[in-house]
Parts: C-alpha cells; structure tokens; sequence
C-alpha cells in the first residue's frame, strides 16, 4: 500500500500525467471540438449553397423586373420629374433615350446584386448555423441575424451599390437643373474618377442612411422565416406558390416601412446634386434628416413616398421570384449532392 502510495507521489512530484493532467487534457480537448464545430458552422457548405443561390436568386428576378427599378430610381432622384404611374415613366424614358434605355447600368447593378446577396446569405445562414445549432429558430433570433448580417453587407458592399447607381443614372435626361451630369466609361473608371475626385470616402456615400436600412432585409427575413416556419409545420416542404406569396408579403412589409429612408439613401448614393454638396461623405444624421426634411417641405409628407408605387411593384415581385429561385435551387443541390438539407425552423 505504502509502495502504491508513493508511487502515485513520485508521478505527480514528477509532473508526469497524473490526475492534474487528467483534468487538463480533456478540458483542452473539450475546447477544441467547440472551436472545430464553430469554425465548420460558418465555413460550411451548406452556407455556401444558400449564399449562391441567394446571388443567383436575386440576379434572375432583377434581371426580370430591372426596367421597375429604373422608373423607380428615376422618380426618387429627379425631384423634378412630376409622379407618375410606373407605365408613363417607362414609356417617357423609352421615348426620350431609347428602347434599351430601361436596362441602362444593367451590368454593374447586376454585379453589385450578386455579391451583395452573396455576402447576406452566407453571413445569415451561416451565423444561424451558430447560433440555433439544430434547434427551433424564434422571430426576435431571425431579426437579430438580419440586422448583423445587413451590416457586414453594407460595409463590404457600399462602394459598389454608389458606383452602380451613378452609371445608372449616366446619360439620363433629368428634370432638375441642379444634378451634376456624370461621364464614366464603366465600372473601373467611375471607382477611380470617384477616388480622383471626390476622395475614397466618396465610395461610402449613403453609409449612414444604408446602416439604418439593415432593418429593411432584416424585418424581411424576419416575415419570411416566421410564415415559413409556420408553413413547414403544415406540409412537409415549400411550393412554388408558398416561396413566392410569402416572399412578397415580406418583402411589401419591409419596403413600406422603410422607403423614405431608401429615397435618401439613393439621393446620397447618387450625389451629383450642386445644393448642399459639404457634409455628403457617408451621409451624415445632419445630412439625412437635412434630405428628408427638404422633401416634406418641396412635395408635403407625401413626397417621402414618391416613387413607392414603382418601388413596391419592382421589390416585391423581385424578392417573389428571388425567394422562390433560391428555395428551388437549394433544395435542388441538397438533392443532388446526395445531402440532408437542414429545414431551417
């Protein structure tokens, strides 16, 4: 017995694994699973599959409805241009710059679409993965997710959406005297006339009124998640018809709660008006309550919605057809990748 006793002694005196190592060593293995499940959680594939075909979603139904995002663009930007129904815009732009004119800026708004959605679905998805970790999701974890995730978005994404939005614009024939004519030969040359000109700043015009906008997709998710939620505990999977309706109703919700600021937002994104040019640079609170205020004052209160019958018409039935591509595709390349698609719930 004295034999044992001083044996365990001597291994312990020794520092050689005794019950002290023990206790260290599955802590430290307890630890790095934890860390291994973390990391796999959000670089997975799964993510990667939802973030694809969220991009490819979004560039279809964009592709589809991109002459409404025009006449909505238009009629936000140009104070001028008298509110009009969506068909009288698109037939006055078709009649004074041509039949493709619709589809001017195409490309680069198609581009930033596509990492845009790239980089929300992979961070929503993938935080969900995270943070649920295979149990029921709740609305308020939902938000939460889309306001994180439409951060992370803005920030990375900004430069892109004010650079579309200018080549968009690029050889329109405006209303209002005060707008600055822009001449960029594409993508490339607008970023560096953009940083020559106007400092690299300028690339996060619209920052501002954009962070307050991560409640737009968020609110978004937030419906679509809770009404497929409530879907899923019916039947056993989506139809088309249930993708695309309640795509559109969360997608209606969060665009009509949100439009005034998105009418700043394209204004400052834009920012090519002479009036008021100092304090533009990311767009200050001065600056966007200064916007929004000169549009109550120039049109009434209505004037924060012009353009909203254009917007809920291209937007809606955007995010329809998006959400329904997206769902049909996921559920598609689970099926043959041969994988079990985790029912978000």
């Amino acid at each position: 017995m004295a034999g044992r006793g001083e044996a365990a002694g001597s291994r312990e005196a020794a520092g050689s694994p005794g019950l002290a190592g023990a206790e260290v060593q599955p802590r430290r293995l307890a630890a790095e699973p934890a860390g291994a499940a973390a990391m796999a959680s959000i670089v997975s594939y799964e993510s990667l599959v939802h973030a694809v075909s969220g991009a490819v979603g979004s560039m279809t139904a964009m592709t589809v409805f991109f002459p409404l995002d025009t006449a909505r663009l238009r009629l936000q930007v140009d104070e001028k241009r008298k509110s009009k129904t969506t068909p009288a815009v698109l037939l006055e732009i078709i009649k004074e710059e041509g039949l493709l004119a619709p589809y001017r800026g195409w490309f680069p708004v198609i581009s930033s679409l596509c990492c845009s959605n790239f980089v929300y679905f992979y961070t929503f998805n993938s935080l969900k993965a995270l943070w649920v970790k295979g149990q029921h999701s709740t609305t308020g974890k939902d938000l939460v997710l889309g306001v994180v995730a439409g951060v992370v978005n803005v920030l990375l994404t900004t430069p892109l959406w004010v650079v579309n939005t200018r080549l968009k614009l690029q050889g329109a024939k405006f209303r209002n005297e005060d707008i600055v004519p822009t001449n960029y030969k594409g993508i490339i040359d607008a970023f560096h006339q953009i940083i020559r000109d106007e400092g690299v700043l300028a690339l996060w015009n619209g920052t501002f009124p954009s962070l307050l906008l991560v409640f737009n997709p968020a609110i978004q998710f937030m419906f679509y998640e809770g009404f497929k939620r409530k879907l899923l505990k019916k039947q056993q999977q989506l139809t088309s018809l249930d993708a695309f309706v309640i795509g559109a109703i969360a997608k209606a919700v969060a665009t009509t709660l949100t439009y005034p600021l998105q009418t700043v937002q394209s204004i400052l994104r834009f920012g090519r008006h002479r009036l008021n040019p100092e304090n533009r640079t990311l767009g200050s609170l001065r600056n966007v309550l200064y916007l929004l205020q000169q549009r109550v004052r120039r049109f009434g209160l209505m004037g924060l919605y012009k353009g909203l019958e254009a917007k809920l018409l291209q937007t809606v039935l955007t995010a329809a057809l998006m959400f329904l591509v997206y769902e049909k595709l996921t559920a598609a390349t689970f099926t043959v990748m041969g994988l079990k698609h985790s029912r978000r719930q």
